[in-house]
């Protein structure tokens, strides 16, 4: 473990990808994370549950993806929202969400390439973290109400990180 005051560099021998290295595992080491999105691919290699154990006992969500939605040992939760009932399923239908998900906890991906370059392994920052999706989000918009209803809902089910990804097209005005 390493203590730094602000400004300061800690005593001793230091690196700092092994210093984030060390706060992420701290952080999320066998926890549950609830990601609020778009949705997400179940089917991706990055989601899929190889070498995960049972369910915690603690977790108190349910898989209510939708039509063509699954889950399993990784994705232990699904949930979709829509006050005008515009989204039907967990699925992710553009790509952001998915693509969101598998930077934070997508599992180790073998032989992925970019276009023919950079052949190795792929893989999330945490790739040992459970995932909860709950999505708030369709092509057209993201409801505020739906937002709101979706962290609560994380927090019931017993989530220990939220992460939110979402977004308009363009920019918004806030109002107070």
């Amino acid at each position: 473990m390493f203590i730094a005051y602000m400004g300061s560099l800690p005593d001793g021998e230091y690196s700092p990808s092994m210093h984030h290295s060390q706060i992420i595992k701290k952080s999320y080491s066998s926890k549950s994370v609830s990601l609020i999105l778009s949705g997400i691919w179940p089917e991706s290699e990055s989601f899929n549950d190889e070498g995960f154990g049972p369910i915690p006992k603690k977790w108190k969500g349910v898989c209510d993806g939708g039509k063509d939605f699954f889950c399993n040992r990784k994705i232990i939760g699904a949930r979709s929202y829509s006050i005008e009932n515009r989204v039907l399923s967990a699925r992710d239908t553009y790509g952001h969400g998915a693509h969101a998900t598998s930077i934070i906890a997508g599992n180790q991906v073998r032989h992925t390439n970019y276009y023919g370059l950079a052949h190795g392994i792929a893989r999330g920052g945490v790739p040992s973290a459970r995932l909860a999706v709950y999505k708030v989000c369709d092509t057209q918009q993201c409801d505020d109400a739906d937002i709101l209803n979706a962290f609560d809902q994380a927090i019931a089910d017993g989530v220990d990180i939220i992460s939110i990804a979402v977004g308009h097209k363009g920019p918004r005005e806030l109002t107070s």
